[in-house]
């Protein structure tokens, strides 16, 4: 999926990886698409109810090969409101 900014959260613990996602979003376009890369297991559920909670697109989740210290990391891709 192609995107317009990302944010490396990798290694954060929840909420941390959502405050940066919502502080990075606050200076981006509306409809601009965000990702962020986390390898905390938590943000699975964190980044999708964030952005049911404001207003944004959750538009989906991939793994992200080899960017995980020592775990999986995962790419959520997040549409501006």
């Amino acid at each position: 999926m192609t995107y317009d900014e990302d944010i490396d959260a990798l290694g954060l613990l929840c909420p941390l990886p959502v405050l940066k996602a919502r502080k990075k979003l606050g200076t981006m376009q509306a409809g601009a698409v965000l990702a962020v890369i986390a390898d905390d297991p938590a943000a699975e559920i964190d980044v999708p109810h964030f952005c049911a909670e404001n207003g944004h697109e959750f538009l989906g989740q991939e793994t992200a090969e080899g960017l995980g210290h020592g775990r999986a990391a995962t790419r959520y891709f997040i549409r501006r409101k």
